[in-house]
């Protein structure tokens, strides 16, 4: 059985983009076990501006056409996840 690709829309309440994406990261890193799930596609926008995406990770293709997995705007090269 072929698999589409659908987007699942979860309005959340935020003081700002930035809070916005943070609580979207936060969301993602929770579905992270789930296979069928592209956290790194991940985008933010306001309820009323639908049309008008803000990525929430970074969307720079690494090698292997795999995407950047750091927040978007990152400092520093894109690449693997630093821990602080």
């Amino acid at each position: 059985m072929n698999k589409e690709r659908f987007v699942v829309h979860l309005p959340v309440l935020a003081t700002d983009l930035d809070r916005a994406r943070r609580f979207a990261r936060v969301i993602c890193r929770s579905l992270g076990i789930l296979a069928d799930v592209d956290r790194l596609g991940t985008t933010v926008s306001a309820e009323d501006a639908q049309c008008v995406r803000h990525w929430v990770w970074c969307d720079r293709l690494l090698d292997g056409g795999r995407r950047c997995p750091l927040p978007v705007d990152h400092d520093g090269e894109c690449g693997k996840v630093r821990l602080r």
